[in-house]
């Protein structure tokens, strides 16, 4: 695991201005690659790569980078792991390949001169962000992992093409001075995250996951990009599995499923230093863990966060599974002054704002577990796979109900809901759920009706799902001089044909809450710690396998995820299984109202706002207000301005 960058020059630049510039931008990804670093520059060309290591499989000098291909064609710098590296080896000794080391950036490089970059690619099973230069082509290809597990941005700005794992590679280039988009920032308020191709600059993208970009040196002088092609297609995949549902009995279903998520563990468990896992507790993370164990010689290290708040708290659980599964067990109890040590931190860990916030745990844990081991598996993806979030069988029943009400009658419920304070639903439904089974219990119920009144009023399905996965509903309405560039319900023109409301739901958010918010957060987290997280759940093989498990197997009206508990029920006790989601949240609310109240007043000041030009203050103030009188729970509408607040700061933005 690795942090690539790099740059081709428009200009004359000399090879020592060339030299210099690429050495500070790669210097500044030195937490993504702690162990070695180096350049390539090629001065006729104007290209400049750079890269920094973090050593997990051939830790000696022959899997450094950037490399050269046998045949001194390419040069790559790659940032990330191939798990069936060994497979495409033994493919490639039939070409009479002569390996110096046994990394997979060698094999990469030995398949994109024998078989083709596309080729290569669709072979590899993986994790990954590269950049290839093609010295007899004279062009640049960019390649991105099939899920986004791996970040990577490109653009011109002045009279230069970048590339980099991160933003802040590129502000340590003397000529790169971005603008910030407002269009971005109206999404990122929407979404909680600047959404896939964007960035928060003007001019800067992300490459789209699954898909290569060329950079063809004729292009350069007048600033083209070419759109980037797909090797592969997440909608082909969810249609054929879709179209090919298994048709077997459900033990031979359980399996199956067995057999193929413990191959995607065995591949990510492969490393020459420590490894370990996140353990939360939940299904996902406590499946791979019981698949790890039984693929080891040796107890599993394991690592989790906990909370002195009770109704976030599953500390308790994560021990109690790593007893059932004997693993070596590490916790830490996350305290406000914890979140007070990290917050300064999480601007220059993210680059861009980034306002999910569980961003603080996995932070945390992912600092806490670098200590023990520097690779970590973890059960991102699950809930996408398998239908676990909430919205995929409470939002589908609930839609299901709502769309036979005439939309006069919801605006009138909505209203009702809304003349309620939030802190009383919650009392309310905390007295009742003193009587009803560990299922069907409602965990901050009134901040759920409050989030219902918003979205009830939905036309359409599509609207209804993105008002359920908006935060700001109506975002440019506290942008100055903000205009919505477009409907987030149109996002996406090649949205699949999925009758289902769930496949639809799951379908989109694996093309984009999965990429822009859960892999961006660990991927920042653990790197920004120097840790490597694998997570075998988007494994192609797994990926293809949910898509055609029967909706029966994944929800019903009150709970997701009925395949996966189902194959954990044969490795630890119903128990600790038959429990309410919690996800990895944070009391934000509370803690916005004390620990953090002095930190979020001075961010939100009215003048301080009003100075910088981005956000309406009115509209702000009324909901800090409002929040702090506890009548409604606005933290995420809050902590959406106040993680931009903290970039701008962090980054002299105003």
């Amino acid at each position: 695991m690795c942090g690539i960058t790099g740059f081709i020059s428009l200009k004359a630049d000399s090879k020592a201005d060339l030299t210099a510039a690429i050495e500070r931008m790669t210097r500044r990804l030195s937490h993504r690659g702690p162990d070695d670093q180096g350049v390539f520059v090629d001065e006729k060309a104007g290209v400049a790569l750079g890269h920094r290591r973090l050593s997990i499989i051939d830790l000696s000098k022959n899997g450094r980078q950037p490399m050269t291909s046998a045949s001194g064609r390419f040069v790559m710098v790659y940032n990330g792991e191939i798990y069936n590296y060994q497979s495409l080896a033994r493919e490639l000794d039939q070409y009479g390949v002569v390996w110096k080391g046994y990394s997979d950036t060698e094999v990469l490089l030995a398949g994109f001169e024998i078989w083709g970059m596309e080729k290569t690619l669709k072979k590899t099973n993986g994790m990954f962000a590269l950049a290839l230069w093609d010295k007899e082509k004279r062009s640049l290809f960019l390649a991105r992992d099939r899920m986004g597990q791996k970040p990577l941005y490109y653009g011109y700005h002045q009279n230069y093409f970048f590339f980099s794992s991160e933003i802040k590679a590129l502000k340590a280039h003397p000529s790169f001075h971005p603008e910030i988009s407002r269009d971005a920032v109206i999404r990122f308020l929407r979404f909680s995250y600047v959404p896939t191709p964007y960035s928060i600059y003007n001019g800067i993208h992300k490459l789209t996951p699954g898909t290569s970009v060329e950079i063809p040196f004729h292009c350069l002088n007048n600033q083209q990009i070419l759109p980037p092609q797909p090797y592969w297609d997440l909608k082909k995949i969810a249609l054929a599995g879709i179209a090919n549902p298994f048709s077997c009995s459900e033990n031979d279903m359980l399996d199956r499923l067995d057999r193929v998520l413990a191959k995607a563990v065995s591949r990510r468990m492969i490393s020459d230093v420590p490894l370990g896992a996140f353990l939360s507790g939940g299904i996902d993370s406590s499946l791979i863990v019981a698949l790890m164990q039984q693929n080891s010689t040796r107890q599993v290290k394991t690592f989790t966060i906990g909370f002195g708040e009770k109704a976030f708290n599953e500390a308790d659980v994560a021990r109690a599974v790593s007893q059932a599964l004997k693993t070596d067990h590490t916790e830490l109890y996350l305290t406000p002054g914890h979140a007070l040590e990290a917050i300064p931190v999480l601007p220059g860990l993210f680059d861009e704002p980034f306002a999910d916030s569980s961003q603080i745990p996995t932070f945390l844990v992912s600092k806490m577990t670098k200590s023990h081991v520097t690779v970590a598996l973890s059960g991102d993806g699950g809930d996408e796979m398998f239908a676990g979030y909430n919205r995929h069988f409470w939002g589908r029943y609930l839609w299901e109900k709502l769309e036979w009400f005439p939309v006069w009658c919801r605006i009138l419920c909505s209203r009702l809901m809304k003349a309620v304070p939030a802190k009383t639903w919650n009392r309310w439904f905390d007295r009742l759920n003193h009587g009803l089974p560990g299922r069907y219990r409602q965990h901050r119920a009134g901040d759920k009706l409050f989030k219902l009144s918003q979205v009830m009023t939905a036309s359409d399905r599509n609207e209804f799902y993105y008002l359920l996965t908006s935060c700001w509903k109506k975002p440019a309405a506290i942008v100055v001089n903000g205009n919505e560039p477009d409907h987030p319900a149109n996002r996406f023109h090649d949205r699949p044909a999925i009758s289902d409301f769930t496949q639809w739901m799951q379908y989109i958010d694996m093309k984009t809450y999965l990429c822009d918010d859960i892999m961006t957060k660990v991927d920042r987290s653990s790197m920004g710690n120097s840790l490597e997280a694998r997570s075998p759940f988007l494994d192609p093989e797994v990926v293809a396998f949910s898509w055609q498990v029967p909706m029966a197997l994944k929800i019903s009206r009150t709970e997701g995820k009925i395949l996966l508990k189902r194959l954990l029920g044969r490795y630890i006790s119903n128990d600790l299984i038959d429990r309410p989601k919690k996800g990895f949240g944070v009391p934000i609310d509370d803690w916005l109202r004390g620990p953090l109240k002095e930190w979020a007043r001075d961010l939100l000041n009215p003048r301080r706002l009003s100075n910088q030009g981005m956000f309406q203050a009115g509209p702000i103030q009324t909901m800090w207000k409002d929040h702090l009188s506890g009548r409604n729970n606005y933290q995420y509408h809050l902590w959406n301005v106040l993680m931009y607040q903290a970039w701008a700061e962090y980054y002299g933005h105003g």
